[in-house]
């Protein structure tokens, strides 16, 4: 196992014309980048000094969105590692095929990436050229079973459950390969938010609060609604419930079949989803006594880990150059080697 460095930003992004100095401790945080000479704040910085910051569901490639994340990403994933780049990114089972060869038009080049030092350092705008020397797609549940067989050390058969937040997918993972026939890809914790904010406007205006401000509440389990505090935690709980329920465990029933449940080790689960105790406490009432659950160590990271990882074995083996990006609907990871301790 290779020791991983990991940033996190919020995918978010807002135009932004302001003079912003000294509003952020460090330059991940404070991160402005010209895009056909607009200016955009991105990540923590969008949220701190937006007033929507947003980012589109399962973006395409081709959106300003999506191309401000993998810029953000690569601006920050330079900074580790250096020119030139070889980086695997990721899509769910259903937009892989269709997004694959775009991407690899738009992004296996060079970059000129255009940012301003003002909101972090007060200095002035500078330039970056960053050198994508090659660049993998993968699907994203495919990332987290090498992960967990590369850097968890984990062996034999297993499902792989991630539970983003656009899609959930999932995968029997063999040592032979991937199952494509037990493979799924449904609606992600996207569902649960949409239901908890439907409950909440029965109850409260809720002040225009865009997507990102109801999944941030989501997190939390809590939300300020005209100066109070409201705790949604057991909102939240039955949300979840409910989300699998309706949805997770029947794409489960249709995905897995009782040869593969005869077969697995057990099932990991992935993703920002399998940070909540109640959700995972569904699966393991489910599958009780026919699998073990567990939640991966890198649960949260573990595509952004796979990725990585994949971009090693694509070069050659050289950790110095390697870099997987999980350009994720609600944070993006960006994930390096530290390739002093290996």
């Amino acid at each position: 196992m290779k020791s991983v460095n990991i940033e996190r930003i919020p995918s978010v992004i807002e135009t932004n014309s302001s003079n912003l100095r000294f509003v952020a401790g460090d330059f991940i945080r404070g991160l402005k980048i010209f895009d056909d000479k607009k200016a955009y704040i991105v990540g923590q910085l969008a949220l701190n000094e937006g007033v929507s910051p947003h980012r589109n569901i399962n973006g395409e490639p081709s959106e300003k969105d999506y191309q401000l994340l993998f810029k953000a990403a690569m601006l920050i994933g330079v900074q580790k590692i250096g020119n030139p780049m070889n980086i695997t990114i990721g899509f769910p089972f259903s937009t892989f095929q269709l997004y694959k060869e775009i991407s690899q038009t738009l992004f296996l080049k060079q970059h000129n990436i255009e940012f301003d030092t003002a909101p972090y350092s007060g200095g002035g705008v500078k330039s970056f050229i960053a050198e994508v020397e090659s660049l993998s797609v993968m699907p994203e549940a495919i990332g987290c079973s090498l992960a967990l067989r590369s850097h968890e050390n984990v062996k034999g058969n297993f499902f792989v459950i991630s539970l983003g937040y656009g899609t959930c997918e999932g995968i029997f993972s063999t040592e032979s390969g991937l199952v494509q026939r037990s493979s799924l890809s449904t609606f992600g914790i996207r569902y649960a938010v949409k239901l908890m904010e439907t409950e909440l406007m029965k109850r409260f205006y809720l002040d225009l609060k865009n997507e990102h401000q109801i999944d941030a509440a989501f997190r939390n389990g809590f939300i300020f609604l005209n100066r109070k505090r409201v705790d949604v935690k057991d909102l939240r709980d039955s949300v979840l419930k409910q989300y699998y329920a309706d949805v997770v465990s029947p794409s489960l029933r249709k995905a897995f079949d009782d040869n593969d449940f005869a077969r697995a080790n057990g099932m990991f689960l992935a993703g920002g989803g399998a940070m909540y105790e109640t959700l995972v406490e569904e699966f393991k009432k489910e599958f009780e006594g026919i699998t073990d659950v567990k939640v991966s160590d890198n649960a949260q990271n573990l595509a952004s880990i796979g990725y990585c990882y994949n971009s090693l074995a694509q070069n050659g083996g050289d950790s110095s150059k390697a870099l997987g990006l999980d350009i994720g609907n609600s944070s993006t990871v960006i994930c390096t080697f530290n390739t002093a301790s290996n």
